[in-house]
This record gives C-alpha cells, sequence and structure tokens, in this order.
C-alpha cells in the first residue's frame, strides 16, 4: 500500500477500482459468514435443526437493525472523511473520524438497553410462535449484550476503507469469522449450548474484529487517527454525516421492517414452514447484496476523493466500471440461483420439506436480481458524492413506497397461493426501483458533473 494518498486521484480507475473492491467485496462475504454460519449450524442441529432456524430467523430484523444503526452514522463520516481528503483537509476528516466514533459509542448504550428490556415483546411481534421464541430470545439476549463490538467493528471499519486501506479492512472482517467458524462447533455442539453457543460465538468474534479495528485507527499506519481531541461531539460535524448516512441506514433498517411484514404475513399465510423459508431466502439475499455493497464501498474512496479534488472525469469513470461490475456479478448469482435453488436451501437444512418449499420460492423471490446491480451503483454513487436527498430517495422508494405495500397487496391479487403471493412482492418492487432508480440517476448524475471545474487533466 502506498502512503501517499495521492494514489486515489493518480492511479488507473480499473486497477484501482480492483484493487480497493476486490478486498471489499471478499470482506462483505466473510462478514455474511457471522450470521449465515450460525443459520447453517443451527439448522443442522439434530431434531430440532428447524424449529431453532426458524428461532433465529426471527431475530434478524433485530440484527439488522443494529447493522443499521452502525450504517446511519459511518456511511455518512466515511465518505465525508474521503472528500475532506481530497480536499487536503485532513484535520476535518480527524474530526469527522472522532465525532463518528463517540456517537456509535451513544447509539450503542441505547440499543443495548433497549433490545435487553423488549427482546421478547419484539420477537413476538416480528413473527415468532410459541415453538421458536425460546430459541430466538435465547440467541437475542446474549446477541444484545455484544452491540456495542459490533457497533464498532462495522462503523469503524468504514473509515478504514475510506482511506483506501481496504486490504486492511477485509482482515479486520476476517479475523472476527475465522474466530466465529472455529467457535460456533465448540460452543453449539461440543459444549452443547445450541442457540447460546451461536450468539456468544458472535459476540466473543465481533470484539476480536473491533480491538483489531480500533488498534489500526490509534497506530501510524493509517492517515486518519483517532484522538481524544476530535471525541467532543459537534452539530457542525456529526448532522452532516447522519444525514448522509441516512440513506443507508433506511436501506439496512427498512430491511428489518420488511423481514418482519414478511415474517408476520407468511406465518399467517404458511406458518412455520413459510417463516424458515424466509429465514433462508433472507440469507440468499445477503449473498447477493453485500458482495455489490462490497464494489460500492470499493468505489467509495475513489467517487468521493476525486469529486473532493474536482476530477469529473475520473468520477464518471469510476462509477461506469462500477455499474459494469455490479450487474455482472447480480447477473451471474441470478442464473446460479435460478439453475441451483435447492443447493442454498440444503445449506441451511437437512430437512427435506423444507428443502423442496424453500427451493421453489427461492426462485420467485430472487427473479428481478439480475438488474438489481443498477439499483446498488447508482445509490452507492449518490453517497460516495454526498447526494443525501437522491440517496435516501431512491432507498425509501424501493422499500417503504413499493414493496412493504406490495407485501400485503398481492395476496389480495394473487389468491390461489397467498404464500406464494408475498414472495411475489420482492421481484415486482425490485423491477419498479430499479426504473425509477436508472431514471433519476441519469439526470442528477449528469448535473454534478457539471457543476464540478476540472481543475486538472490527466
Amino acid at each position: 500500500m502506498a502512503t501517499d494518498k495521492e494514489f486515489l486521484a493518480t492511479a488507473p480507475i480499473g486497477k484501482l477500482l480492483l484493487r480497493l473492491a476486490l478486498p471489499t467485496v471478499v470482506a462483505q462475504l466473510i462478514n455474511m459468514l457471522y450470521n449465515i454460519v450460525d443459520r447453517i449450524y443451527i439448522g443442522h442441529i439434530p431434531v430440532n435443526g428447524q424449529t431453532a432456524l426458524t428461532g433465529l430467523g426471527v431475530c434478524m430484523p433485530l440484527i439488522l437493525l443494529v447493522s443499521a444503526f452502525a450504517a446511519l452514522v459511518s456511511n455518512g463520516g466515511a465518505p465525508r472523511a474521503s472528500i475532506f481528503m481530497g480536499r487536503g483537509d485532513n484535520a476535518a476528516a480527524e474530526k469527522t473520524l472522532g465525532n463518528c466514533f463517540v456517537t456509535q459509542i451513544a447509539v450503542s448504550a441505547a440499543l443495548t438497553a433497549a433490545l435487553l428490556v423488549w427482546c421478547e415483546d419484539l420477537l413476538m411481534a416480528f413473527g415468532a410462535s410459541e415453538d421458536t421464541i425460546g430459541y430466538a430470545v435465547d440467541y437475542m439476549r446474549i446477541y444484545a449484550a455484544g452491540t456495542l463490538f459490533v457497533q464498532l467493528t462495522l462503523g469503524m471499519n468504514a473509515f478504514i476503507n475510506a482511506q483506501g486501506f481496504t486490504a486492511t479492512g477485509m482482515l479486520s472482517v476476517l479475523i472476527g469469522a475465522v474466530c466465529n467458524i472455529a467457535l460456533d462447533p465448540v460452543f453449539i455442539f461440543g459444549l452443547n449450548m445450541g442457540v447460546k453457543g451461536a450468539a456468544l460465538a458472535t459476540v466473543i468474534s465481533q470484539a476480536v474484529s473491533c480491538a483489531w479495528v480500533i488498534f489500526f485507527l490509534v497506530s501510524k499506519r493509517s492517515f486518519l487517527r483517532l484522538k481524544p481531541v476530535n471525541f467532543l461531539p459537534a452539530a457542525s460535524v456529526i448532522l452532516p454525516s447522519l444525514a448522509l448516512g441516512v440513506s443507508t441506514f433506511v436501506m439496512q433498517a427498512s430491511e428489518s421492517v420488511i423481514l418482519i411484514c414478511f415474517n408476520s404475513s407468511l406465518q399467517k399465510y404458511g406458518g412455520d414452514i413459510a417463516v424458515g423459508a424466509m429465514t433462508i431466502l433472507s440469507s440468499v439475499m445477503q449473498f447477493a447484496l453485500l458482495p455489490l455493497q462490497g464494489l460500492g464501498q470499493g468505489a467509495q474512496p475513489i467517487i468521493s476523493y476525486n469529486y473532493g479534488a474536482n476530477k469529473p472525469a475520473r468520477v464518471k469513470r469510476a462509477f461506469r466500471l462500477l455499474l459494469y461490475s455490479s450487474l455482472t456479478y447480480a447477473g451471474l448469482l441470478w442464473l446460479t440461483v435460478m439453475v441451483f435453488p435447492r443447493m442454498f436451501a440444503a445449506m441451511f437444512t437437512s430437512d427435506a420439506e423444507l428443502i423442496r418449499y424453500t427451493g421453489r420460492a427461492l426462485r420467485i423471490y430472487m427473479a428481478a436480481t439480475a438488474i438489481f446491480g443498477v439499483q446498488m451503483a447508482c445509490q452507492m454513487t449518490f453517497t460516495s458524492m454526498g447526494n443525501a436527498a437522491a440517496s435516501v430517495t431512491v432507498a425509501v422508494v424501493r422499500k417503504f413506497v413499493l414493496l412493504i405495500p406490495l407485501i400485503y397487496i398481492m395476496p389480495l391479487v394473487y389468491t390461489a397461493d397467498k404464500a406464494t403471493a408475498v414472495f411475489m412482492a420482492e421481484p415486482i418492487a425490485d423491477a419498479v426501483a430499479v426504473t425509477f432508480t436508472a431514471i433519476l440517476f441519469f439526470f442528477q448524475f449528469r448535473r454534478f458533473l457539471r457543476s464540478m471545474p476540472e481543475v486538472r487533466t490527466e
């Protein structure tokens, strides 16, 4: 890794995106292992594995909500830090880092208290049944105790990636994932702790990752360092960061709301097997989205830095490459899911009936995934350029204007199989949202490029 941060403004875009995006994509895939490995192990617990897996699935809205709050702070603060670096203002970038660090600690304390107090009530409201609530509570109470580690690992790692140290960011996630994979079978099967063991393994692993991330950000290797002088919150620093992070927060938090809507509707129309299938579907969808987010995070330092440095040609080239890469990945994933749906289901359960049910539902649920790369590339570019309003708009339209209403409308339209109708809401919403996002981006991106004075040609 070069020590001169100017490489973001001078290195060839193709090589630069590969250099930055490959580690972030790998990091996102590894990060996914935290929860997916838990589900794989739990789903294969003898006798009660399917019920335990469904219980863990009910926890997913709360887990996603914790991650969303980390994104609220960091996914706004990290691009702003990159923009400040592009302008040569490292002091402002470090102030942003310090303010976001303290804010995440405060948010973690509030979330931990709320989850511990209202855990059971929330899980029942989110689709748990009498058979699954015990497993859900056992997992969530232990996971809630480690909220601080989750917040700081996800949030502060974004600032490592924003500086161009994506290989280090990947290592931050890899350390925790390896710990989780090693500890899960020990706690779940070796110590016979079941879902409690899965939660404990996750918390310990996140704590290890958290220690690594903080150590890097106080070391001399980092361009931006955590310094106590920057910990005093300033509204002029944290509020713009939160405003920019709202779009990512809405996107991730809405996943929590949407899972609640899906689980409650599927419990009504299809029972525990439909909710269990949704646990697997959401896991596979994470597989679809996280690498796309990794590509966007790899492009973010390039776009943000060059936007701050008034280099529109490099911003444009970076977006195009991001778009082509995202579409290629999404298309290949869609093809694999359509051809081998039961293969994905079998990763999470050995129950033959659940595999059959999930295989059919997966093809419906992910029917529009092939074009979703457009949505992710445009939204990440909006955020990277500091266009909070447009980024929030596309997130809200897809989730709240389209998907949530369709979850309840589709069973009224397709009455032959109401559980199937619920699954159909996802591809319909995705297709409409991608069209809307592409049109909005076309006009907004051109306007932003024209507003940038080209200060230096290459």
